[in-house]
């Protein structure tokens, strides 16, 4: 540890990669954060920085607890998508070492990871970049991550570092405070030598739509049992229960635990204490979905009902979905369903030629023009009337991304006679009334919401619609939660609740 300010190297890759959507692109990085040295320096003292929650909260954390000095490297992200092109990801890692050992010596790394991802070539990215790391500042140095829930952890990641931090909120709301504890568990390793990081996987993969953390779930519980569990040499619990739709051998419920120096063997017993109550438990995750013509009935009920929210949640952007699969949407329209929103609906064509015919033009609306998935993104027309245009500016108002500037791209809303819709051009999930209020939307006038999102949209529609009037709707599409119909190639094999007889023992 310095005799002066402390020297901390600040980097971070950060996607979440589903093996069969379209293949992530430098661009998409580019277009999204891909940001090296003074541009990444600027970013950690700006308000509101381009970068994640976790690094502006480490960032804010460290400040308070005494003089330090960040040096940037690099970190780059990108909405989730396919795997990542193994180039891109090549150039990045060695980007990040080349500066790693510019900047040395160091006396500790942060990290800012999803965990989940995946490149064209490797399965393991992050335990490659982890790994890489540890290799260039050695055994002394604590590195210090901060993981998404949905990681797919590998003993390489978890080898390669001091303390292992991953989101305890679903939705994603407590990214900020994770780098805020990341920069204390920093300063406590400092103090006392890096840390020991213990790992039990399960062969388990819970649907996305039964990890929600909300009461009552299995999920809220079982991460309060986990934090329960720290204190005195136990400096983290993390419950991973992992991102399934990767579809490699990293997949599986991880149990994380990281100690203090010198306590392994009581993090390994913490860790497998914990997977056994997981396992245990493992019924409770699995997801029933509500099927298509019940959801279009309850969309078309009287007057008097409710408000309704239709969760699309087999085409979430937030999972690698297009955010344009037409199923649901066409099922409303055949059902001639009033009051209805759809939002987000990804589509730069059909926004560019809204914009071009302008306010109240009355038109014959393509969807998916360009689309290459006719399985579940095929072309169709319908009329349509322009009711509002927007730049697709906006700041987020309420849950994951309140008070953060968001860009959806040139925008337009549609009527096509008792369903509306939101046609976006920068794909992207429904996180926030705001995405809907540049168009001039007033929620109160919306009956039933169709939101292109799993989960995330709980944290920001909660006033709109309260739970039991959230329907998660079984239609096709890249981000399905019915993992039974998937076409696995990498997957670990027998895993439950894909395969019903797989066991597991302690």
């Amino acid at each position: 540890m310095s005799a002066t300010a402390l020297r901390v190297g600040i980097c971070g890759f950060f996607i979440e990669c589903n093996r069969w959507s379209p293949v992530s692109t430098a661009a998409m990085f580019a277009a999204a954060l891909d940001l090296a040295g003074a541009d990444l320096q600027a970013q950690l003292a700006a308000q509101p920085p381009r970068t994640l929650p976790d690094t502006a909260g480490f960032v804010a954390q460290m400040d308070q607890l005494g003089p330090w000095e960040p040096v940037a490297l690099r970190m780059a992200a990108a909405q989730p998508g396919g795997p990542v092109e193994h180039a891109y990801f090549v150039d990045l890692v060695n980007d990040i070492e080349a500066r790693l050992r510019a900047a040395l010596p160091l006396d500790a790394v942060f990290i800012s990871s999803h965990g989940a991802a995946l490149t064209t070539q490797n399965d393991d990215p992050d335990g490659e970049l982890f790994a890489r790391i540890r290799a260039v500042v050695g055994p002394a140095v604590a590195i210090v991550a901060v993981l998404d829930l949905h990681t797919n952890v590998s003993r390489r990641m978890t080898d390669a570092l001091s303390a292992f931090v991953a989101y305890r909120c679903n939705p994603h709301t407590d990214l900020f405070e994770r780098g805020q504890e990341a920069a204390l568990h920093l300063h406590s390793l400092l103090a006392q030598g890096p840390g020991v990081v213990e790992l039990v996987k399960l062969p388990l993969v819970p649907p996305a739509t039964s990890q929600l953390v909300a009461p009552g779930t299995a999920y809220a519980e079982l991460i309060e049992i986990g934090q329960r569990r720290v204190g005195g040499a136990i400096l983290n619990v993390s419950l991973c229960g992992g991102f399934a739709l990767a579809d490699c051998d990293k997949c599986g419920f991880a149990v994380v635990v990281t100690a203090r120096a010198g306590e392994r063997s009581l993090a390994a017993a913490r860790a497998l204490e914990l997977a056994t109550v997981v396992w245990n438990w493992r019924e409770r995750f699995v997801s029933i979905l509500t099927p298509l013509d019940r959801a279009v009935q309850a969309a078309v009920a009287g007057p008097g009902a409710r408000p309704l929210i239709l969760a699309d949640v087999a085409d979430n952007p937030g999972a690698g979905g297009g955010g344009n699969t037409v199923a649901l949407l066409q099922a409303l329209l055949r059902s001639g369903a009033q009051g209805v929103l759809l939002g987000v609906f990804t589509d730069a064509a059909l926004a560019r030629e809204a914009h071009a015919l302008g306010v109240d033009a009355n038109f014959e609306a393509r969807f998916n023009r360009d689309s290459r998935d006719d399985r579940f993104a095929p072309a169709f027309t319908h009329g349509a009337r322009v009711l509002a245009l927007a730049d697709g500016l906006f700041v987020g108002r309420r849950g994951m991304v309140k008070g953060s500037q968001q860009d959806m791209g040139l925008s337009a809303l549609l009527d096509l006679g008792g369903v509306r819709v939101a046609v976006i051009s920068k794909r992207q999930q429904l996180l926030d009334p705001a995405q809907l209020e540049v168009l001039g939307v007033d929620l109160q006038t919306v009956r039933t919401l169709v939101v292109k999102s799993r989960g995330h949209f709980r944290a920001a529609f909660d006033e709109f619609a309260p739970p039991e009037r959230i329907l998660e709707v079984d239609c096709p599409g890249l981000t399905t939660p019915n993992l039974k119909t998937l076409p696995w190639t990498r997957m670990p094999r027998p895993i439950f609740p894909i395969d019903e007889h797989a066991t597991w023992s302690p």
